[in-house]
């Protein structure tokens, strides 16, 4: 049974603030809980209508109703559990090969998307500028299927970063080389950004290659594409 006291913490992660202060977040579904699992994050708890967890310490699993469940979910349908993870301390690395950068992407379910296409394109680094969103926030986790998991995310000054490094950066706008006839190297960095803005012109003066997705419609009147769809075809022309 759930207590007033577990209800609040959980529907309290739902905002940033919390999630900061309590160092915690939230994952709902097995497969994602499982891939958190896998990935050694530390489980605080976990809340269950049905036996799915049988390895998990049985300290912190609670068995709850549907009706419960329906309580504490960010979901429109509930699915079977939900489980508090500790949120790990951010892996200061030396990156290889391309990272993605992402200049004040404020919609959870294209991060949530982008950090997938991460980890399927195989980008183990993603920047984040300090205004995109949480990586954290529950529609985010959500849309990443657990690929949050296996993709490095450093939130950071992205102007500052993207002045001390050496490699290409690669930045997407209308006006850009086509892509398809540009030269693409295999270090670098490419930015992509805001939803309705593009990317900010601090960021566009460090950018070395201005690069662009080509309309092949007819009337060419689509004034742009969707950010994460975007960047599904800039890593796959990158990697082919």
């Amino acid at each position: 049974m759930l207590s007033k006291n577990q209800i609040k913490l959980i529907t309290s992660l739902q905002q940033k603030k919390y999630r900061k202060q309590y160092q915690l977040f939230f994952a709902e579904g097995k497969k994602v809980i499982q891939e958190f699992l896998d990935a050694n994050y530390e489980l605080h708890s976990l809340f269950t209508t049905t036996d799915l967890f049988l390895s998990v310490d049985t300290n912190k699993i609670y068995t709850i109703t549907v009706g419960e469940l329906k309580k504490i979910s960010a979901l429109t349908t509930p699915n079977s559990c939900l489980a508090i993870f500790k949120i790990p301390k951010e892996k200061r690395t030396t990156p290889n090969g391309l990272i993605l950068a992402l200049d004040d992407v404020r919609d959870p379910g294209n991060l949530g998307t982008i950090i997938r296409l991460c980890d399927w394109f195989g980008i183990e680094t993603l920047w984040c500028s300090e205004e995109t969103v949480d990586i954290y926030n529950p529609k985010v986790v959500q849309a990443t299927m657990g690929s949050l998991s296996r993709v490095n995310v450093l939130y950071t000054n992205l102007e500052k970063k993207l002045s001390g490094i050496r490699v290409p950066i690669y930045g997407t706008f209308m006006d850009g080389k086509n892509i398809y006839e540009a030269s693409l190297l295999k270090e670098g960095v490419i930015v992509m950004g805001n939803e309705a803005n593009g990317i900010s012109p601090s960021i566009e003066a460090l950018v070395t290659q201005k690069i662009a997705i080509p309309r092949f419609g007819n009337l060419q009147q689509t004034e742009s594409l969707n950010v994460a769809t975007a960047t599904a075809i800039i890593l796959s022309e990158f990697k082919r």
